[in-house]
């Protein structure tokens, strides 16, 4: 079954008829929220908040160990997280949407893998291409059919948060690479790859990353919360044709 991680500015799914509320307990604590089962033209599919559906759980205490447990709990064999991001590339204007294939993580001390015990053997998990690019091709191609411009590529840079990150790390960012910076890709995608389960990230540009674009002295709030809202319709659009993709 399909699963949608929705992040900042997606707190529900407008288009989601909602069948089954579940509380799920984990040996991991609580999970962001209840899970909310149902289906979108026609489609089983399973949400989550990753911020508490009042959204307020920021990015460095979300429990990704019980999300990532509860959807695999009930049965989510495949992703999809979306994530606000800044845009470090300048192609990456607000309003933009992207599918990352790598990222750098650059979190600390969160708790970020299944395999933390002396009781098993150590596990050495492979995470060469991060996401999976089986569901990317289906996301792009739900962009395709949807006529709704979804960039594909770009690696991700994970920042601590929740505090946004100085213009000095953000150009640390672009030498290492990176194209965006978030906060929430990690270790969500990790341990998802842990439970064998398949996941990619749909990135929102939400702003230019500090230091870039018109974020050259500072950035606004009020302006980042705009522009998510102008660009989730546009979210929810693709992935009701992503849950339709995914099951054709």
């Amino acid at each position: 079954m399909l699963a949608i991680l929705g992040g900042t500015g997606l707190t529900n799914l407008a288009d989601l008829k909602i069948t089954h509320r579940q509380v799920i307990r984990t040996p991991y604590g609580e999970p962001s929220g209840a899970l909310l089962l149902g289906n979108i033209a026609g489609h089983e599919l399973m949400f989550m908040a990753r911020h508490g559906y009042g959204h307020t759980i920021p990015p460095h205490l979300v429990n990704y160990r019980a999300n990532i447990w509860a959807l695999a709990a009930q049965k989510a064999s495949h992703v999809v997280s979306v994530s606000a991001v800044g845009g470090i590339d300048p192609r990456l204007v607000p309003g933009t949407l992207v599918m990352p294939d790598q990222l750098i993580d650059y979190t600390y001390g969160r708790k970020h893998t299944f395999f933390d015990t002396t009781d098993q053997r150590v596990a050495h998990m492979d995470f060469t291409e991060p996401f999976s690019p089986e569901l990317r091709d289906i996301c792009i191609n739900a962009a395709s059919k949807s006529s709704i411009d979804v960039k594909s590529g770009g690696v991700y840079a994970v920042s601590q948060g929740p505090r946004l990150d100085t213009a000095a790390e953000v150009r640390r960012y672009a030498y290492d690479g990176a194209s965006m910076v978030g906060m929430t890709g990690m270790p969500e995608a990790a341990l998802a790859r842990e439970l064998g389960l398949q996941y990619v990230t749909l990135a929102v540009v939400s702003n230019y990353a500090a230091g870039c674009g018109d974020n050259l002295q500072r950035i606004e709030g009020k302006t980042v919360y705009a522009a998510l809202e102008r660009t989730m319709q546009r979210v929810r659009s693709f992935l009701e044709q992503v849950v339709i993709c995914f099951h054709d």
